[in-house]
């Protein structure tokens, strides 16, 4: 199994803001789109409920402490050791939100972020603080939408 965190986070790791998405950019949702398609997605439950249905051509993976939550074509974890014994032959993409986030990142293999040279004073979500100097940072497009900047970056955990 691999895990990896993805997300578009702003220059102080912010997330969201209102189960929403601060930043909305073709170029991100594509990039996010053509890496987790075709492997599993987890989310907590906000996560799941701010999407308009489950993600097409992923297994899509709950994360939740509501025991009676049931959702057609969306498989149901209560722990993170379900989810591990799961996804145990997987490629696992962490998908939010930040509660989710934090309890992943010790267990991540790589975290693939969108860099956003923005920032927004009332986001409500945060990426959890990492130390760079754990991970191989790798630098793999740049793009610029809406007067904005951003990189799609890889952070590979040193061995």
């Amino acid at each position: 199994m691999t895990i990896s965190m993805i997300a578009a986070i702003g220059k102080n790791l912010e997330l969201g803001k209102n189960n929403d998405l601060i930043w909305h950019f073709s170029a991100d949702m594509k990039f996010f789109k053509n890496t987790t398609t075709g492997n599993t997605v987890v989310m907590g439950r906000k996560t799941f409920e701010s999407l308009p249905h489950a993600l097409p051509n992923r297994r899509n993976i709950v994360l939740t402490n509501n025991k009676d939550l049931k959702i057609d074509g969306v498989e149901i974890c209560h722990t993170i050791d379900e989810v591990f014994e799961l996804c145990k032959n997987d490629n696992v993409f962490i998908i939010g939100g930040g509660k989710i986030y934090s309890e992943f990142l010790n267990y991540s293999d790589k975290l693939i972020l969108t860099e956003i040279d923005a920032t927004c004073d009332d986001a409500n979500v945060y990426f959890p603080h990492f130390d760079k100097e754990l991970y191989e940072k790798e630098v793999i497009a740049e793009n610029e939408e809406k007067g904005i900047k951003f990189e799609h970056v890889v952070y590979t955990k040193k061995k």
